[in-house]
């Protein structure tokens, strides 16, 4: 196949440099690590759908990529190098703009749609710490979530339309704007989240909403989880403008501290846990500061806040963001540790960050469990740390297996997800088959074998195979 495609595209889009691919071959946490013999790097969209066929004619797999900033090892090519690479970085142009949407290839870095929302007076009000380099189409097909979910959803809510290249070559065009579109099944609905096993992301039409004309961020120290998802409850029952509402236990903070150079805590006083709080006013709006500063005297006296301050400027505002979007590479700095992206009903989030955290760490000694997340829609990050000293190869075999299992169960226990946000990949993918459930499992090998029989895209991720039959 490489051959093929070299004589039909040339060396500007198939490269078979072991160093040139070789920085794509390991996820972002290195956990997973794959080969490949040659990485593609289209620039349209027929280009793309022409290596599709091509793949397809000599049944060899495709990994697409974007960013490369899975968390879950979905984007990281087989072992066993039967792969090929697509990757979709050079197509990163933003199409079209329009007052409420824009048309961004899927290769677009995250920050730069910002950018080009913020130049046309529009926003795109989904962000995330690794937005200076996810990229349209790897948000699209993990469903993407962020600190804006809130007040705006996932980008599930946000896709108003996808161009994709489909297992056989062909090409979804369903990049119009459609309010009503009745013609069966949404395949651009069915392609988000579907971590490129269904489709490549070419492009997508993403809604835009009002610029923010001014925002006030603050920083509060609660007693617990419980206190802090009271104090959001009231401050919506005030507002419809609160956007972000994060919470932070204190020893988490402490490791973003330590590892950001010249942060410091936000708060004078020791807290348990920290939330952090965001509100915004469109143009025209009644400036959002007041209002924050009233909410928050409000929760001071309900006994619901121990301590706050609000940025005083947007340096001071975009410190608090900074801490927040440290936290993921401040843990992963600190050694081995499982990393849960989960989801449990909104009132049982609370307890649940309490519980589960002493429940682990009682359970596998030396082990250090916390949990912090975008409290009001149920998405916690768990994480358990392995025992100061342990060998990190030894606790991933022996230990981190066992703890996944552990936790997950009680998530499942609670009604809840074991993938919030970030996707199943890899990673996940034993423990899908494992919990299920059933009628789940059924509907995602049956659509993923009608679509790609060949099982060609993205082969080893998301979707668990079919249980052997025996055969006598």
């Amino acid at each position: 196949m490489v051959s093929d495609a070299r004589a039909a595209w040339g060396d500007r889009v198939v490269t078979t440099d072991a160093d040139r691919i070789a920085p794509w071959l390991t996820d972002w946490r290195g956990r997973f690590h794959g080969q490949s013999a040659a990485l593609f790097e289209p620039r349209d969209t027929a280009t793309v759908a022409g290596l599709v066929r091509l793949a397809a004619r000599h049944r060899v797999p495709i990994v697409a990529q974007g960013g490369n900033t899975s968390m879950v090892g979905g984007a990281t090519p087989p072992a066993d190098g039967s792969a090929v690479l697509l990757s979709l970085r050079h197509m990163d142009r933003l199409r079209t703009i329009g007052d409420g949407w824009a048309v961004a290839e899927a290769g677009m870095i995250l920050q730069h749609l910002h950018e080009a929302a913020a130049g046309a007076g529009r926003r795109f009000p989904l962000t995330l710490g690794a937005r200076g380099s996810a990229t349209v189409g790897g948000l699209v097909s993990t469903n993407a979530g962020g600190t804006q979910v809130l007040r705006w959803g996932n980008m599930r809510r946000l896709v108003l339309g996808l161009e994709a290249v489909l297992p056989d070559g062909s090409v979804h065009d369903g990049l119009a704007v459609l309010p009503k579109d009745n013609r069966g099944y949404d395949l651009t609905q069915l392609l988000v989240g579907a971590e490129g096993t269904l489709g490549i992301v070419t492009a997508a039409t993403l809604r835009l909403v009002p610029a923010i004309a001014e925002r006030a961020v603050a920083w509060a120290g609660v007693r617990d989880p419980q206190a802090a998802l009271d104090l959001l409850r009231d401050m919506q029952a005030g507002t419809d403008r609160i956007e972000g509402f994060e919470i932070i236990p204190a020893d988490t903070l402490a490791l973003a501290v330590a590892h950001l150079p010249g942060a410091r805590t936000p708060l004078a006083g020791p807290h348990r846990w920290h939330v952090l709080i965001e509100a915004v006013a469109g143009p025209g709006e009644t400036p959002p500061a007041p209002l924050l500063e009233t909410l928050l005297a409000q929760g001071l006296d309900a006994g619901l806040v121990e301590d706050a301050t609000l940025a005083a400027s947007e340096a001071q505002a975009e410190a608090f963001w900074r801490l927040r979007d440290t936290l993921s590479a401040a843990e992963k700095s600190t050694g081995p540790a499982v990393q849960f992206d989960i989801s449990v009903p909104v009132d049982a989030m609370p307890r649940f960050m309490v519980e589960m955290a002493a429940s682990a760490e009682r359970t596998f000694a030396g082990s250090h469990a916390t949990a912090f997340g975008h409290l009001g829609d149920g998405n916690v990050h768990f994480h358990v740390r392995a025992p100061v000293g342990a060998d990190p190869f030894g606790w991933y075999r022996d230990d981190a297996p066992r703890i996944t299992r552990f936790v997950h169960d009680a998530v499942v226990a609670t009604g809840g997800s074991i993938s919030a946000e970030h996707g199943i990949g890899q990673m996940k993918l034993q423990e899908l088959e494992r919990l299920g459930p059933a009628a789940r499992l059924a509907a995602l090998r049956a659509i993923k074998t009608g679509l790609d029989p060949h099982g060609l895209f993205n082969p080893g991720k998301l979707v668990p195979l079919a249980p052997a039959v025996a055969t006598k």
